[in-house]
């Protein structure tokens, strides 16, 4: 069952939602159903790194893409 990150529209928290089939989305702070999908952050196992996982996200510059930025260290 996917888990979706949104940002409500009406109380700006921003919240990880289980969606099962055709289920609408409610903030569980305002209970608003004007609720923004963002883009999820990339987590992942990096092999050779000691064991550390690492999170691919983006700087914000435009020539990095999206999540092209890997921090590391």
């Amino acid at each position: 069952m996917p888990l979706y990150e949104y940002s409500c529209d009406t109380c700006s928290q921003k919240v990880e939602l289980l969606i099962r089939g055709d289920e609408k989305p409610e903030c569980p702070h305002c209970h608003s159903t004007t609720l923004t999908k963002l883009l999820s952050v990339v987590r992942g196992h990096v092999s050779g790194g000691g064991g550390q996982a690492a999170a691919a996200e983006s700087c914000g510059r435009p020539q990095c893409g999206m999540g092209g930025c890997v921090g590391l260290g």
